[in-house]
């Protein structure tokens, strides 16, 4: 399997490329990976994390919700972002310079805890 963590913003951060071998899917190893990349996160002190995915039931098991269109993120960040170059803050924020989603993934966001003392 694999997996990356890309930061976007002080606060944000994207879940991508987490895939793994057919052989391997329900053995528990995807949640692992993701389980790591969130420890990773929060050790980067990153308040949020969000990806575009098509595995819905496998982010809600791990908190994430679909936020679909709306309060993606507060204004100011959604500012911030959109002066992003990268074409996966592009997507997630349905800008008009990408493509539209017309692979039906959804958008999932998590609120990760502070790691404790």
């Amino acid at each position: 399997g694999c997996g990356a963590l890309h930061v976007m913003w002080d606060d944000l951060a994207e879940i991508r490329t987490l895939a793994l071998d057919p052989a391997w899917i329900r053995r528990g190893v995807g949640h692992r990976l993701l389980d790591s990349l969130e420890g990773a996160a929060r050790r980067l002190e990153i308040g949020r994390l969000f990806c575009l995915t098509f595995e819905v039931e496998f982010f809600e098991k791990h908190d994430y919700l679909n936020v679909g269109d709306d309060g993606l993120v507060p204004p100011e960040v959604y500012a911030e972002l959109v002066r992003s170059t990268d074409e996966g803050v592009a997507e997630f924020l349905d800008l008009a310079r990408v493509k539209p989603n017309t692979l039906g993934n959804s958008r999932m966001l998590k609120a990760l805890p502070p790691l404790a003392d």
